[in-house]
């Protein structure tokens, strides 16, 4: 697993923007709280890997700022021979994950975009309560959703999400 330095040096040698290495710094420290708040109630979390996986959840904003940086930021960590398990949070950060029907209407590869693990979940959510630099509610961001008109099914994953980690 890399270190926070080295995460964070592939982050600006990739040539993600100050601003994104920001975000990625704020979500990864939000992720690590939940994780911690989790493992007091048993369960079991890999603390590096959320740390880590939150760091370098948008690598891919280095080629893209679109829904696309989910895919590109995959192909940039397995090209780098990153661990399998910071390629799947990378691939299902997106809300609460994407649909095969989702991705397909996307255009991305037949692939699975649906947070499986904890961890993948963790960041998935601190994601979504992170702004920029900043924590906002599950309500802000539902709000900001619907604002984006987007469907109500992804709007209820959302909210299951939030719900299994018990961060709203």
């Amino acid at each position: 697993m890399l270190s926070r330095t080295k995460a964070l040096n592939l982050l600006s040698e990739m040539g993600c923007e100050p601003h994104v290495v920001e975000h990625c710094k704020a979500v990864s420290s939000f992720a690590v709280e939940v994780a911690k708040e989790l493992k007091k109630t048993g369960k079991s979390v890999d603390m590096e890997l959320v740390e880590i996986g939150g760091l370098l959840h948008d690598i891919g904003r280095s080629h893209t700022h679109g829904v696309k940086h989910i895919v590109e930021g995959a192909k940039i960590a397995e090209s780098l021979g990153l661990d399998s398990r910071i390629v799947r949070i990378i691939k299902t950060h997106i809300g609460a994950g994407l649909t095969p029907k989702e991705a397909v209407n996307l255009g991305f590869p037949d692939d699975d975009y649906m947070p499986r693990t904890i961890e993948e979940k963790i960041i998935a959510h601190a994601d979504n309560l992170v702004e920029g630099t900043k924590r906002r509610s599950l309500d802000e961001y539902i709000s900001q959703m619907r604002d984006k008109n987007l469907d109500e099914s992804v709007i209820e994953r959302v909210k299951q999400l939030a719900y299994e980690i018990g961060v709203y």
